[in-house]
């Protein structure tokens, strides 16, 4: 069964960046294989939205600036516990660029997350405190979206946070799971039982688009 979006759905995409795609400083395996599908999702779209990580240079996430500590090593933060990661998606560096063949012109709105440097921020809707919105609940819902559709990267962190806050702030929510990649098979297989969990719905591109992944 086709699935035609309408002026009440949005294309949420997470995070497809240069830093996260192959010779990324944080690359997500296979993570450009996701742009063409995407540029195909967004044709079908009347509403999309994009997302970009955009962190200083001394962002407390990265491992680089807590002595003593490696990438993907955990530290207790003011709001709970925090993965380090390698720097990427600095401010205004080739990393932080969205890739180059994601289409864009389609976005009405590019949400920029992580951008505070005591606070990370995985979701789209809110940062890792829990408490301070990004703003696009409220867009959503001044513009009539009741329905969001994500993609990105990466499945089991950005997506998954994007995607659980999306079902709390009460959207109906489906993943295009062809159009995501994950950081390992393991990760991406307990994220997606967790969003299922949460009533986050699975799908595939080719409901969309007619055209298989």
């Amino acid at each position: 069964m086709r699935l035609s979006p309408t002026e009440t759905d949005v294309l949420l995409v997470i995070d497809v960046q240069n830093d996260f795609c192959t010779g990324g400083a944080l690359a997500v395996p296979n993570g450009d294989d996701i742009v063409p599908i995407i540029n195909r999702l967004q044709d079908r779209f009347p509403n999309v939205v994009l997302t970009q990580d955009w962190h200083p240079a001394d962002h407390t996430s990265f491992a680089s600036q807590h002595k003593g500590k490696n990438a993907f090593d955990t530290v207790t933060a003011a709001y709970g516990a925090q993965v380090l990661w390698p720097d990427h998606c600095v401010q205004n560096t080739p990393g932080a660029d969205l890739h180059a063949d994601l289409a864009s012109a389609h976005a009405q709105l590019i949400i920029r997350k992580g951008f505070r440097r005591a606070v990370d921020s995985y979701s789209a809707f809110f940062e890792n405190d829990r408490t301070t919105p990004t703003g696009l609940t409220g867009y959503l819902r001044e513009r009539g979206i009741d329905r969001v559709f994500l993609t990105g990267l990466a499945t089991d962190v950005c997506v998954r946070f994007s995607a659980m806050d999306a079902r709390n702030e009460g959207f109906d929510t489906l993943l295009i799971i062809d159009a995501c990649r994950g950081l390992s098979d393991d990760a991406v297989s307990k994220a997606v039982t967790a969003m299922k969990e949460a009533g986050v719905r699975i799908m595939e591109s080719f409901a969309v688009t007619g055209v298989a992944a």
